[in-house]
């Protein structure tokens, strides 16, 4: 068995050093994705923030790994490497399938861990409490695929090579079986805030999706919408950076959240 050293150094990528930052932002990859997406967020936001991105079994340098096909073997693993973490202060970003990983994860470290979660930024992705019928993961190939174009994931150009598709889909196989068969488990609201960003043309969620996210938190609710589909965030980096840069200043502010409030945002208890 690896020792928890070995085991955030496979689970956790830290870009850019931040000795001196006062907080670190844990970033959740999408269906899919890797730590590495998260680089140019990591760069726009260190050495202010330390920023770790998760890197999930079954890509890049981990692609020698079974992926892992369910929330919550993922969240067990994401908890392992991260419940020890108590010298900072924590806040959580996840994106699509990342959302309800951070979640999960946040909602099992306030129950079980002596991490300071300051707040939760889903990005999007509907609330758990919602629910569609989706069956991606139960598609051939190249009905994944096209799902990932649909939503313009990944270059179309870099799909069609034969080499790329093999790297991906297991992943992508593993990620989607695992997000849509999950299942929302009643249980205490989170005691920290919660903020969604959505993407005001994503199919993959709607704004009363979104907004249903409030039912989930004790510690205040804001919604923040950009122009943009399902990945929104790649084309409006700069955009979400300085939204994320004002979320994280509120969560270590209480009470300055209403005060922040920008035009198009609902704020806290709204929903």
């Amino acid at each position: 068995m690896p020792d928890l050293l070995e085991l955030s150094r496979l689970w956790l990528r830290q870009y850019h050093p931040a000795p001196g930052a006062g907080l670190t932002l844990v970033a959740f990859p999408h269906a899919g994705g890797s730590a590495s997406y998260f680089q140019p967020l990591s760069a726009a936001l260190s050495p202010d923030v330390e920023v770790l991105s998760l890197q999930y079994p079954g890509r890049q340098d981990r692609r020698s790994e079974p992926c892992l096909d369910s929330i919550g073997g993922l969240v067990e693993g994401i908890c392992e490497v991260l419940s020890p973490r108590t010298e900072r202060p924590v806040v959580f970003f996840g994106h699509s399938m990342g959302a309800v990983l951070a979640y999960e994860t946040a909602r099992r470290l306030e129950k079980e861990s002596s991490v300071r979660l300051l707040g939760l930024v889903a990005s999007g992705r509907r609330s758990p409490t919602t629910a569609r019928e989706e069956t991606v993961h139960l598609r051939d190939d190249a009905g994944i695929l096209a799902e990932i174009q649909r939503l313009n994931g990944t270059d179309s150009a870099l799909l069609q090579d034969e080499d790329i598709q093999r790297m991906i889909l297991p992943s992508l196989r593993a990620d989607y079986t695992a997000v849509e068969t999950y299942a929302h488990q009643a249980g205490p609201a989170l005691r920290c805030p919660v903020t969604v960003f959505t993407g005001d043309a994503d199919p993959q969620v709607t704004r009363a999706e979104a907004e249903r996210w409030s039912e989930l938190t004790d510690g205040g609710f804001r919604l923040r919408s950009f122009p943009g589909g399902h990945f929104y965030l790649a084309t409006r980096p700069g955009a979400v950076t300085g939204a994320l840069t004002e979320e994280i200043a509120a969560f270590r502010t209480p009470g300055s959240r209403a005060a922040a409030a920008g035009p198009g945002d609902v704020g806290p208890g709204a929903g």
